[in-house]
């Protein structure tokens, strides 16, 4: 079983930036679609970036605008996010999930691990 924990959220001024991990523990052979995604307050959870262990290939949100920038560790078993010049509206729980696939898109409804979320919040 794939566990997802998620960590590196917390309070930063607009324009500010955050590192976010998603370290995965239980990992089996195979490739996966690791994505990250977010949910603000009343809002539905959102896509916001994937990544592919298959090749290595991402892809954003258009939200993101070149902002941020989704990455791996292999050694660590580890997926980071790397968010710049964040603005109010980037504040939400940010969650990281992924799927056993060789080519998936991380669409929400296929994504079957899921970590419990840490929380960004862009203020001043």
């Amino acid at each position: 079983q794939l566990q997802l924990v998620e960590s590196g959220g917390g309070l930063v001024q607009p324009g500010g930036s955050l590192n976010l991990s998603c370290a995965a523990v239980g990992f089996t052979s195979g490739y996966y679609a690791i994505g990250w995604f977010r949910q603000a307050p009343g809002k539905e959870r959102e896509g916001v970036s994937c990544l592919r262990t298959i090749d290595g290939s991402t892809n954003y949100a258009e939200f993101v605008e070149g902002r941020f920038t989704i990455s791996r560790d292999n050694a660590k078993n580890t997926v980071y996010l790397e968010m710049n010049r964040l603005k109010p509206e980037d504040t939400a729980v940010y969650y990281c999930a992924a799927e056993r696939t060789n080519y998936g898109t991380c669409h929400y409804s296929g994504m079957e691990y899921w970590g419990s979320g840490t929380l960004v919040t862009v203020s001043s």
